[in-house]
């Protein structure tokens, strides 16, 4: 192979791309990293939640035992699952816990990214790969066969034996260069987030949660204002990330705007007494893919790898949103496979598709594909971000109101609401979404 710059360049330092350098590094290749935040962590939303096992994995096969889930700077960890429906003024929670949730293997954690990335970047710096912040990557270099032979960015060229892009879900370098298809409106969803500063132990009060550990909660119906998409909130340390996702599609026909749903979100009963003497202190956007496994592009070239986001590597489920432990998962299996491919002294397609069999192998695409009728399914049930939370709460209206007016039998009180939407129409729609979970 020609004499290049580095062996591997990797563009993005995601979980992605970070721990894609941290194993390159540590099986012993040159790495450079170009990341177009002024430092990692810098253009991702502020938190979200991690499954933490496909870390675990990376720093007990690659660490020499350095590193430990301890070391790791989460925030933290969810015990508490929680799964909300609410119309304009009604909710209905469900409120889980139990201890293998907390079991290691199985354990999960609230993250803020902005501290999060910035230690992933250290920890692949100190395993030996060099950074580049605050420049964007324009274009990938090729050769005249075709081979991605490296990046430019700005006034320089820099080229490698392997390039793993790793840029994120608004992936223009796979459009640009390599023949990615845009995705459609309905694939992509524009999630919005805030920050909001409470005292630890207020927050452990009002989650009802032991010291040091957090919930997650998923929201469905009039947090999105009817269109498909969903609300979520985290418990950090000292703080609280609140926020929306909506796919573009259905929020551009809307009659209302992310930031009006969002503010009215705020202001739900349900959630306003959780966000009471909290302090706003971020605010921030970002595009998600929700295509699932259908929407996923190729990710294998000569001399080029797709991790991450960049690779739609994301599954929302609706009581399970998934995405950082695949990009973690990802960008080990790509530096395996770009080491694997330099050992060879072979670079091309067929020499790097050990990534393809890893991944293929892998709970990564195993898990999107099982899901991969999701996605459709939500998006052509209106009915769940409209009518059921509202059906839910004259349900249980239904259930418990006592007014001292004479009752009658519950299966009186229920089959009327449920009849009113149609029982063949409920039975068959509910029996869709059971098939495609």
């Amino acid at each position: 192979m020609a004499d290049t710059d580095f062996d591997v360049i990797v563009v993005g330092s995601g979980c992605a791309g970070a721990i894609a350098a941290y194993v390159a590094a540590k099986k012993g290749k040159s790495v450079l990293v170009v990341e177009r935040g002024e430092y990692a962590g810098a253009k991702n939303m502020t938190g979200g939640r991690i499954y933490a096992h496909s870390l675990r994995s990376v720093f007990n096969d690659y660490s020499d035992g350095e590193i430990t889930i301890d070391d790791i700077p989460f925030e933290r960890k969810i015990t508490h699952e929680r799964m909300a429906l609410m119309d304009p003024a009604a909710n209905m929670t469900i409120d889980f816990t139990s201890p293998e949730l907390a079991a290691a293997g199985s354990d999960s954690y609230s993250v803020l990214r902005g501290p999060f990335d910035q230690w992933l970047a250290e920890t692949a710096e100190a395993a030996g790969a060099e950074y580049i912040c605050g420049i964007a990557v324009e274009e990938l270099l090729k050769d005249d066969a075709g081979r991605i032979i490296g990046i430019k960015a700005g006034d320089d060229e820099i080229t490698a034996q392997v390039t793993i892009v790793a840029e994120g879900v608004n992936n223009l370098l796979a459009e640009r260069n390599l023949g990615a298809p845009r995705p459609a409106d309905h694939e992509i969803a524009v999630g919005i987030k805030e920050t909001f500063e409470l005292p630890a132990a207020t927050i452990e009060d009002r989650f009802l949660v032991p010291e040091g550990e957090g919930a997650a909660m998923l929201f469905v119906g009039d947090c999105t204002h009817g269109s498909v998409g969903g609300g979520f909130l985290y418990t950090n340390n000292e703080s609280i990330s609140l926020g929306l996702v909506a796919t573009i599609k259905n929020m551009a026909a809307s009659d209302t705007t992310i930031y009006q749903a969002l503010d009215d979100f705020k202001r739900h009963p349900a959630v306003a007494p959780i966000l009471k003497g909290a302090e706003l202190v971020e605010h921030s956007g970002h595009m998600v893919s929700e295509g699932g496994y259908n929407m996923i592009p190729d990710y294998l070239f000569d001399g080029c790898l797709i991790a991450g986001d960049a690779a739609m590597l994301c599954m929302n489920l609706g009581y399970q949103v998934r995405g950082m432990d695949f990009a973690v998962a990802s960008g080990r299996f790509a530096a395996e496979a770009a080491v694997e491919a330099l050992d060879a002294g072979d670079v091309s397609k067929e020499s790097l598709a050990g990534y393809r069999s890893r991944m293929e192998n892998s709970f990564v695409l195993k898990d999107l594909e099982t899901f991969k009728a999701w996605p459709t399914t939500m998006e052509n049930w209106p009915e769940m971000f409209t009518d059921y939370p509202v059906m839910i709460r004259e349900a249980l209206n239904a259930l418990f109101v006592v007014n001292g007016k004479p009752q009658v039998h519950l299966k009186a009180r229920m089959m009327p609401i449920v009849k009113q939407r149609g029982l063949f129409k409920l039975f068959k729609q509910v029996r869709g979404a059971l098939k495609a979970l």
